[in-house]
This record gives structure tokens, sequence and C-alpha cells, in this order.
């Protein structure tokens, strides 16, 4: 039997993403877990260097992750913080990979949800993929989403007139 207490979705904001957040909610509802909301912010030292850092870093990080808590939040439902305990948490780092699997660790998530980009295979030679950097690590198992999902996933609101 499977049993989920605890269920991840890391988002980057993306159609994909937005469709792992369908299945991340659809599966908390069905084993009654807690849902948690996932992004990772780039951190801009790495970006940027350290000429950069001493005058104008601190602000702009700042900036950035106060607009992804903003945008994190407007994600989630009073719906999905009442049914599913629904958690909004945004993280900085550098590697965001790591970054999911070191909070699905900490918070003992039992499934992480993420979307896929299905980028080709140059991009992905260049690029890397956060997805497959979190499969191969995650301590628990995950499910990635690609967009558009298939066909047996409902939007919510056909699924509420189906329920009436």
């Amino acid at each position: 039997m499977i049993r989920l207490k605890t269920v991840l979705v890391a988002t980057d904001f993306g159609e994909s993403s937005e469709a792992a957040l369908t299945y991340g909610r659809d599966l908390a509802r069905a084993f009654d877990a807690t849902l948690h909301v996932l992004h990772i912010v780039q951190n801009a030292y790495t970006l940027l260097g350290t000429e950069a850092y001493t005058s104008v870093l601190p602000d702009l990080q700042r900036d950035v992750e106060d607009a992804a808590r903003v945008r994190l939040e407007a994600l989630l439902s009073d719906e999905d913080r009442r049914a599913l305990h629904a958690t909004a948490v945004v993280r900085t780092s550098g590697a965001p990979a790591g970054a999911i699997v070191e909070y699905a660790h900490d918070a003992k998530i039992d499934l992480i949800i993420m979307g896929t980009h299905g980028r080709g295979a140059i991009a992905h030679m260049l690029m890397g993929s956060v997805a497959e950097r979190v499969v191969r690590t995650a301590p628990c198992p995950v499910l990635t989403v690609r967009h558009p999902e298939r066909e047996f996933v409902l939007p919510d609101a056909l699924v509420a007139v189906a329920r009436a």
C-alpha cells in the first residue's frame, strides 16, 4: 500500500509546473497529505559575482525573493491552505536541484512532483536538467510532469462539475 503524508511540488512558475501543481493537489487530496509548494530563487551572488555584491545584490536579492514569495502565495487557494494544509516555501540557492533535494530531506517529503521542460539533447547537454538531478538524488520518489499533461488529468473546474 502506498502511503503519502507529505507531497512537495517544486515550481519554476512555468506551464509544466502548473501541471505538476494540479497533480500535487489531487494526490495530496487523495491521500489526505500535506502539500508543500517550493520555489528556488537563484542566488544573485552566483550570477553576478563579487563586484556587484557589495552595492546592488543585497537589495536585488531581497526584491527577487519577495516577488517570488508573492507569486507563490498567489498559487495557493484558501481551499489548498485549509484542506491540504498547503505551505508556500521560497529558498535561495545557486543549485536548485540540490536545494529541492535538501528541502525534501529536511521536511520528510514522501513524494516530489515537478515539471520538466523536455528540452532537446543539445540544450539538455549544455544546460542540464534540474528535474533529472532531483530524480537521481532525491530521498523519495519523484514524479515528473510535462505540459500538456495526459488526458486523464481534468482541470479543477471540470472535477467540481463532475462531482456535483
